[in-house]
């Protein structure tokens, strides 16, 4: 019962982050399924059986808050859907000594982009409104997608930042449309590994407290995703990752470390995280406190041309 309860939290605080990000929710979940001796496979198995329930509820509160753009979900959603097929399939097929480090590298991998991406970069905003290409949507959703599927998340930590950095699409419409594209990716995905796996090592009642944590999260994320500032839970999400898949792997035989540099490893990732944080809020405040500034400017400056 406690572990239901952990995982019904898990999946509300995910979609919260997700939801208002765009990205987290399958690296957070599966993350802590892997924490917990979950195989490989199965962890990304039933994450995205939950996704498949939590991702329309995520669409539709996201259209309701007009924070979609269809012509973008259309074209990153369809080739999403292949590439996650493809990647549940092939994940399917790793043994479990294999799958378990290889994993836990891919979501390390992904925490350290979103973490780096957020703390030391802000938006383009030069570029709204000038439209997405298909020859660039398609090949982002194939990859986003196998990624997805193969390391338990990765639609969001690669395809939301890809566009932010085009500098297009406002925030709120990008993280809008990833998430509603996202169930398109989570249905293939559940597909391909009920084609590898069976119904072997999913767990239902998992995946259930993970979709009603996230159900209870959709319609609020939708919400304070015009509120909370991308760039501080972009680096505190990314931390997280980084730190619980640090520590996966040097658990592991494959990574024989002694306690002590074990112990030393994990304090500087964490040190450094708080850094990171503490440098994106202090960033994020810069940035408010210019925009402010500006704004005060310019009635001043119109005032004076009326004279």
């Amino acid at each position: 019962m406690r572990t239901l309860v952990l995982l019904a939290l898990v999946g509300l605080g995910a979609q919260l982050v997700d939801g208002s990000l765009g990205m987290a929710y399958g690296v957070t979940s599966t993350t802590l399924l892997l924490a917990i001796g979950t195989n490989p496979a199965a962890a990304s198995a039933t994450v995205h059986l939950a996704e498949v329930g939590t991702t329309l509820a995520s669409g539709v509160s996201h259209w309701r808050f007009g924070n979609v753009d269809w012509k973008v979900v259309t074209k990153i959603g369809i080739p999403g859907a292949i590439g996650a097929f493809a990647g549940a399939t092939f994940l399917s097929w790793l043994s479990t000594e294999i799958a378990k480090p290889l994993m836990s590298i891919l979501l390390l991998g992904l925490g350290l982009y979103v973490l780096l991406r957020f703390t030391l970069r802000g938006l383009r905003t030069d570029r709204l409104g000038q439209p997405l290409r298909k020859r660039f949507l398609t090949p982002l959703g194939l990859v986003a997608g196998f990624m997805d599927a193969t390391g338990g998340g990765g639609w969001g930590p690669v395809g939301t930042p890809a566009i932010l950095a085009s500098g297009r699409m406002e925030p709120r419409k990008v993280i809008g449309s990833i998430d509603t594209s996202e169930f398109f990716v989570a249905v293939a995905a559940s597909l391909g590994f009920l084609f590898g796996l069976g119904t072997a090592g999913i767990n239902p009642t998992w995946a259930l407290a993970l979709l009603i944590g996230g159900l209870i999260a959709a319609p609020i994320a939708a919400w304070l995703v015009r509120l909370v500032p991308p760039r501080v839970l972009g680096s505190a999400v990314g931390g997280i990752i980084v730190l619980t898949n640090a520590r996966t792997l040097l658990n592991l035989d494959s990574f024989p470390v002694s306690d002590g540099v074990r112990s030393l490893v994990l304090w500087v990732i964490a040190v450094g995280w708080a850094v990171a944080v503490g440098y994106a809020f202090a960033q994020h405040r810069k940035a408010v406190a210019a925009e402010r500034a500006e704004g005060a400017e310019q009635p001043e400056a119109a005032a004076t041309t009326a004279a």
